[in-house]
């Protein structure tokens, strides 16, 4: 279960990418950005979310 102290991280990695690829496709007139943008939104979200979530349950397992 070591591999789940990692996996928020490739939510982060993620919407990198999806965040690269929206702005990227920006200023192009036929290309619409908004899908990307959202996932990559979506995905640093997740990161983060996740991260405090996993903070929570370390702490609540301690304490027991």
């Amino acid at each position: 279960m070591k591999y789940l102290k990692y996996t928020p991280y490739l939510y982060l990695i993620i919407g990198a990418v999806f965040l690269y690829d929206g702005f990227s496709k920006w200023n192009d007139a036929k290309a619409d950005p908004k899908v990307s943008l959202f996932i990559g939104f979506l995905a640093v979200f997740m990161f983060f979310f996740r991260r405090r979530f996993a903070k929570k349950l370390e702490e609540r397992n301690s304490k027991s």
